[in-house]
């Protein structure tokens, strides 16, 4: 995989997934901006990265602080969209709707902003990623929410790969992935989560970001795939008795 000489924006790269996405592509050659909201985090990740690699704050859910952000990078080639949110968790009959709103607010609608406002500057045969989860097509009891959020933006994947060709657009769905997500969980109930994932799971183990990372940089680099969601959650699909 050679990206040289091309540019990379990954919005929620300053950890996670978005952030061992910017290591892996920085290996490839390319030059890599990484976005997050707060300006502390986005230091600490560009402390860690080696490469062609800058960084900004930038709040995605406001339109007009993600088109100035665009604004001041100039053209690129590839975008990633990494935002992820940690709340909708719940069972149906109790679930939370404000917490719902906010889920959408802090996922669905800043990858949307950032995708429409990314189109001016976006390379017109390059690539847009978009990072969903497995609860969008496969059944997890307490995650309705979860499954509403991904859900709504893998529907939009095929419509977008035919209204903006040939820009290519693929998402990846994660499952179970280690990462900063379940950090609000106190320790020995993350522990036992992730036992539990790991044991119910084909591949017998939780995911790690450089998994996810490695399926985005291959939809970037491969020209002949467009309006492809993968899974990478090693088998959760046909083992979801979590």
């Amino acid at each position: 995989m050679d990206l040289t000489n091309q540019r990379v924006v990954i919005i929620g790269g300053s950890s996670g997934i978005g952030l061992e996405t910017a290591r892996v592509l920085a290996e490839t050659g390319a030059s890599i901006v990484i976005a997050g909201r707060s300006p502390e985090k986005v230091d600490r990740a560009l402390a860690t990265l080696e490469g062609s690699v800058t960084g900004e704050a930038v709040d995605a859910t406001s339109r007009e602080e993600t088109r100035n952000f665009f604004r001041r990078i100039g053209p690129f080639d590839h975008l990633v969209l990494t935002l992820a949110s940690n709340v909708g968790a719940g069972e149906f009959r109790t679930l939370d709707f404000a917490m719902l709103h906010r889920a959408f607010e802090t996922k669905f609608w800043p990858q949307l902003i950032a995708a429409q406002t990314s189109l001016d500057f976006l390379r017109k045969d390059g690539s847009l990623t978009i990072v969903s989860a497995v609860t969008a097509h496969v059944a997890f009891a307490g995650a309705s929410g979860f499954a509403a959020v991904n859900g709504a933006l893998e529907a939009m994947v095929p419509t977008l790969a035919l209204e903006l060709q040939p820009l290519r657009v693929n998402a990846v769905a994660p499952g179970g992935i280690a990462t900063p997500f379940w950090s609000d969980l106190p320790d020995d109930m993350r522990e036992a989560f992730f036992a539990q994932g790991a044991a119910v799971t084909p591949a017998k183990r939780m995911g790690r970001p450089d998994d996810v990372a490695r399926v985005i940089a291959m939809l970037i680099t491969n020209s002949f795939m467009t309006s492809t969601i993968i899974d990478c959650d090693g088998g959760a699909r046909i083992r979801s008795s979590w």
